[in-house]
């Protein structure tokens, strides 16, 4: 599957939003732990089609994305709603290889935590 090209300050969608179910399924979770891990702020879920959904590229087959809950917390901390927070991680950016999103996956992660930091001064 190809990734979407974008200039700097686009918003890239999603490669596909995943319902909270569907979610638990690929990570072997319970429901419920699902949620709990959108309370804790290890995931992120906004409501599409009313439904609530995650995007795909923020857990890996059987995991969240290791910087995932680390970058959710300071987003949080700088204000940012869930809806902001998504709105961030799919910014693209030139110096990233798309947006923050799927930078977290690769050798990027840590720069995109260093610029979610640097939201809150």
């Amino acid at each position: 599957m190809t990734k979407p090209v974008a200039t700097t300050g686009q918003l890239v969608e999603p490669a596909a939003w995943v319902a909270l179910p569907d979610v638990a399924e690929q990570l072997g979770l319970p429901i419920t732990r699902v949620h709990q891990m959108i309370r804790d702020h290890v995931l992120v879920a906004v409501r599409r089609d009313g439904v609530l959904r995650i995007p795909v590229e923020l857990f890996a087959t059987a995991d969240v994305r290791k910087h995932l809950p680390g970058v959710l917390t300071l987003l949080r901390d700088a204000g940012y709603t869930d809806d902001e927070v998504l709105r961030w991680l799919y910014t693209a950016d030139d110096t990233l290889p798309g947006c923050p999103a799927t930078a977290l996956s690769g050798a990027r992660a840590t720069e995109v935590k260093r610029r979610a930091q640097a939201l809150g001064f």
